[in-house]
C-alpha cells in the first residue's frame, strides 16, 4: 500500500495533559508526526491541533479511530480538501541586499518582518510545498536560521 500524507484535525476540550495524551498516541504506535500544531478555538473551552503525518490508507483509519477513542476527544477531521498554509522565518546577514530579499519573501506570499544592524529576518506564509521551494530559493542569501511553524489547515 503507498503512503499518504494526511492533514488531520482533531478538536479537544483545551485542558492540560490533552498534547501529551495525543503525542503519546502517535509514539506509541510508532506513527510519525510530520508537523503538529494546537489553538485554542476562540469564544470557547475548545483547542484544534492540526496533525500532519502519513501512512497507509489503514495506518490513517487506525490513527483516527485511536484518536476518537481519547476522552478528551470531541471530533476528529479527516481533511479531504484543504487550504493549508505554513509560516517560515528565516534570518540573514546583512550583508545580503535587502531588496533581493524582499523580492523572495514577496514571491511567496511573505514580506520582510525585521531589519536591523546585525541581520535581516523574512516571512513567508503559504502552502507547505511553496515553502519547501522558498527554502530552496533563499539558500542562495546565506540563510543564519530558520524557524518553521506547523501546518495549519481548514476544510474548503
Amino acid at each position: 500500500m503507498d503512503n499518504v500524507r494526511r492533514v488531520i484535525s482533531v478538536i479537544v476540550i483545551n485542558e492540560s495533559s490533552v498534547l501529551a495524551r495525543v503525542a503519546g498516541l502517535f509514539a506509541g504506535r510508532g506513527y510519525n508526526i510530520e508537523s503538529l500544531t494546537v489553538a485554542p478555538i476562540p469564544k470557547s473551552d475548545f483547542s484544534r491541533l492540526t496533525v500532519v503525518t502519513n501512512g497507509s490508507q489503514r495506518v490513517i483509519e487506525q490513527i483516527t479511530k485511536q484518536l476518537n477513542k481519547l476522552i478528551p476527544t470531541l471530533k476528529v477531521i479527516e481533511h479531504e480538501e484543504v487550504v493549508e498554509k505554513e509560516m517560515i522565518l528565516v534570518k540573514f546577514p546583512t550583508s545580503e541586499h535587502i531588496s533581493d530579499i524582499q523580492a523572495l519573501c514577496g514571491a511567496y506570499n511573505g514580506n520582510i518582518v525585521h531589519a536591523g544592524e546585525n541581520n535581516i529576518i523574512g516571512m513567508v506564509a503559504d502552502e507547505p510545498k511553496r515553502v519547501e521551494n522558498f527554502l530552496d530559493a533563499c539558500v542562495r542569501y546565506n540563510p543564519l536560521e530558520i524557524v518553521r511553524g506547523g501546518v495549519v489547515a481548514i476544510e474548503r
